[in-house]
């Protein structure tokens, strides 16, 4: 019942990814021919391997992440917050510094993840590019060998979905029926590696990350039939 979680033990997150390189003709000979196979099967005959490559970003073979946002409730007695705060820049100082928030704030055994589609895209892109930049692996995204219920993950998707596998539901969607104020900005996810390579508006990435991040929390406390956040509790620090 997710009624009975504490709040507190809960660390929301929310990921953005870009292609690994700006274009494809900065990959070498050899990715080029591999980005060929592995988007054949989604690509069909509609697109060449170019004209595919601006979604790279969702491959962790092929892209990278540019902000990991965090946020996490502090509830002390009749008081709540919100405390909101992004990691950026190279990627590889962002995985480290997502690895230290994990390992020395939320290792603990009731201390539980949670994203919206979390468990099929931010949990094992982040756990990928970790391996490829040779970071150790933090306990909470290390799931190997652990049986199902020993994952102490959350996800908004799946909480939605009741069972239903074939269901998808976009955070956008979900956020509009439940009545969550609408997380997007001006920019959609489709626009973040344009913002990032030729705008290079990495502000502008986070507060949409940032975002994504209280609208998971909002949609949890939905969930749980609690009143939502306001203005005035969520914190950016």
């Amino acid at each position: 019942m997710i009624e009975k979680i504490n709040l507190n033990n809960i660390l929301f997150l929310d990921i953005e990814t870009v292609p690994e390189e700006e274009n494809f003709n900065s990959l070498d000979e050899e990715m080029k021919s591999l980005w060929d196979l592995k988007t054949q099967y989604q690509r069909k005959d509609d697109f060449t391997p170019e004209e595919f490559y601006e979604r790279a970003g969702i491959w962790a073979e092929f892209g990278k992440i540019i902000c990991i946002s965090v946020g996490y409730f502090t509830i002390k007695g009749d008081v709540r917050n919100f405390r909101v705060t992004s990691f950026f820049g190279e990627e590889k100082k962002i995985l480290k510094d997502f690895n230290n928030l994990l390992n020395n704030h939320f290792n603990q055994p009731q201390h539980l993840l949670c994203g919206h589609n979390a468990k099929e895209f931010d949990i094992p892109f982040i756990a990928r590019r970790m391996i490829i930049n040779q970071i150790a692996i933090p306990d909470k995204l290390n799931l190997f060998g652990k049986k199902p219920w020993e994952i102490a993950h959350l996800d908004t998707l799946e909480l939605w979905k009741f069972g239903d596998y074939k269901h998808f539901t976009s955070l956008k969607l979900l956020t509009k029926i439940l009545g969550v104020p609408s997380p997007k900005g001006d920019i959609d996810g489709s626009q973040v590696a344009h913002v990032y390579y030729v705008e290079k508006d990495i502000d502008r990435i986070i507060t949409y990350c940032e975002k994504d991040t209280i609208a998971v929390a909002q949609i949890f406390l939905r969930l749980r039939r609690e009143d939502l956040l306001i203005d005035d509790e969520i914190i950016h620090v």
